[in-house]
């Protein structure tokens, strides 16, 4: 009973110290009571939802650094954790929060095309996240379109680019890594073609490699395009409207694996109807 009463007097203080700080001093007066009472309030949660804030400052980058960061980081957290390791990880220096709070490592679950299910390929998905988080999302308006033009610049340049475009300075792997165009953004049909035309299989280190690379090749453009972002001068590329274009969300290159038997969306069969 007594430890039960000890427990609700340290919750009502905590609650107390929380919101009477966010009414008198602000997050960063809150973070200065958090630092000072360690055993009652985090700093995470003093700040009080800081990071919800968003888009996110930006600092430019070296896209080489980034890609070898990128390179090394998809030994530990794969294709999409090390792409928005790569810049995240380096903000966290150069800015401090909210970066120091986000948890890349919980994008672990982006690898082989998120679970293993081989949909979007993950590195498309983590840059997809960083550019969202620093420019904002498609549908903020005109002043944020340009981050949903990064994001979807990068789907479009992974899909028609030959990859990986970059070689890490100390290659785990020393077979030659050849290049291929996957037509698509999607994790199954990137590593597909690869393996179809090197040989190699799914769990072979030169695979793995392969991933690696290409996880770096997307975080070097990305932060490319960053950098021109921030300098006001990026120019978007993509001008790939699905929804516009065939009434449902899609890609490009439907006919590659659905030949004559696309689905047409209940919008389009209407409209011809009519």
């Amino acid at each position: 009973m007594e430890e039960e009463k000890k427990l609700d007097a340290q919750m009502s203080r905590r609650s107390l110290l929380i919101n009477a700080g966010k009414c008198a001093v602000g997050a960063a007066g809150i973070a200065a009571v958090a630092s000072a009472l360690p055993g009652f309030v985090s700093k995470a949660e003093a700040v009080g939802g800081a990071t919800e804030k968003w888009p996110w400052p930006y600092v430019k980058l070296d896209p080489e650094k980034t890609a070898e960061i990128a390179y090394n980081e998809w030994y530990r957290v794969f294709c999409g954790g090390a792409v928005i390791s790569s810049v995240f990880s380096q903000l966290r220096e150069k800015v401090g929060e909210p970066y120091k709070s986000f948890p890349i490592d919980g994008f672990v679950f982006l690898e082989g095309g998120m679970a293993g299910w081989g949909t979007v390929c993950g590195s498309n998905a983590g840059a997809n996240v960083v550019s969202n988080l620093i420019i904002g999302p498609r549908i903020a308006g005109p002043d944020c379109e340009h981050g949903h033009s990064v994001g979807a610049d990068m789907m479009d340049w992974y899909s028609n680019t030959a990859l990986p475009t970059f070689a890490p300075r100390e290659p785990k792997q020393k077979t030659a890594i050849i290049q291929t165009t996957s037509n698509s953004p999607l994790c199954h049909v990137s590593v597909g073609k690869w393996m179809k035309s090197s040989g190699f299989a799914l769990a072979s280190p030169e695979r793995k490699d392969r991933c690696a690379r290409v996880s770096a090749s997307v975080a070097h453009k990305l932060v490319v395009d960053l950098n021109a972002w921030k300098d006001g001068k990026f120019i978007p590329r993509s001008s790939w409207t699905p929804g516009k274009t065939v009434g449902i969300t899609g890609q490009q290159n439907c006919n590659e694996c659905h030949g004559t038997n696309i689905p047409a969306p209940p919008m389009a069969k209407t409209e011809v109807k009519k």
